[in-house]
């Protein structure tokens, strides 16, 4: 593991709104202020730990100043963003994303905007003792959570984490990172869930796959079609039902997870455990 330092510029946007400034510095701004200022992006860098076995790390913050404007023609609209990485052996890389953006009428029961990454792989790579590595943003971390949409409240100035990791290029790399063993409903822990992620930069189709901890009755195989997008986490509950992160459950009235400890493991279709994810006094087994 190495230190790097990141900056960030947005070179372009796809359309040409009224009063745009600051293109190719860190902070882009637009529209004919209705009240508190102008809407813009924002992104501010920092020094970050290189990391290539998967962990994530915070590639920097981005800020959406979200205040009421006029003069757009087009409500949504993509912003790109350029960010480069200086390396402590001097190496230089840069990688660019771009940020979809939907202004959204600030009337009505939702009024915020959202601001969505069409793509979360980098098309730059960077090589890394020998190995080519692409940088894959995991989502915005907005309230200590990782969400892939930023929803972006009225009237306000609103920041969140964009998490990422440097994942081996063109390869898929479905791992589990989590395990909630301790729910808190009581008595069935129906909240319970495993957390697996795409680490890689390429779709990975785990259908077939399953989930489970070598206890009879309490595996969970994927159904067809379950394919995750390079940086998609998806969640496996006990017994609820959570769209926003894949809407995937092994319908058991009981705890599932021993909360002294156990191994979660994922397994592909010839059996071949792919990933586990060991906890509590199963930690420390070989």
């Amino acid at each position: 593991m190495s230190k790097a330092v990141t900056t960030g510029f947005w070179p372009a946007i796809s359309v040409t709104p009224p009063n745009l400034t600051g293109l190719t510095t860190d902070r882009v701004t637009w529209g004919v202020p209705a009240g508190s200022g102008q809407s813009g992006y924002v992104f501010r860098g920092g020094e970050v730990d290189v990391k290539t076995d998967g962990s994530e790390f915070t590639l920097g913050t981005f800020t959406h100043e979200n205040f009421p404007i006029t003069g757009l023609t087009s409500q949504e609209f993509d912003v790109d963003l350029t960010v480069n990485v200086v390396f402590e052996d001097g190496t230089t890389a840069d990688f660019s994303f771009t940020f979809h953006h939907n202004e959204t009428p600030n009337v009505g029961p939702a009024p915020e905007d959202l601001v969505d990454l069409p793509t979360f792989v980098s098309p730059e790579t960077v090589t890394i003792d020998g190995t080519e590595y692409a940088v894959l943003i995991s989502g915005f971390k907005q309230n200590g959570v990782v969400v892939r949409r930023f929803v972006s409240a009225e009237n306000a100035a609103n920041s969140a984490d964009v998490v990422a990791m440097f994942a081996v290029s063109g390869k898929p790399d479905p791992v589990i990172t989590q395990v909630r063993f301790k729910g808190e409903v009581k008595r069935t822990q129906a909240d319970e869930f495993v957390e697996i992620v795409n680490r890689g930069t390429a779709p990975a189709d785990i259908s077939g796959w399953v989930l489970g901890a070598d206890d009879a009755g309490q595996d969970f195989t994927f159904p067809p079609g379950t394919v995750l997008a390079p940086g998609q986490r998806i969640r496996v509950y006990t017994n609820e039902d959570h769209p926003e992160s894949g809407g995937f459950n092994h319908g058991i009235k009981r705890p599932i997870w021993n909360d002294k400890g156990d191994i979660a493991k994922l397994r592909d279709p010839a059996g071949t455990t792919v990933s586990e994810h060991a906890y509590g006094d199963k930690a420390t087994t070989p």
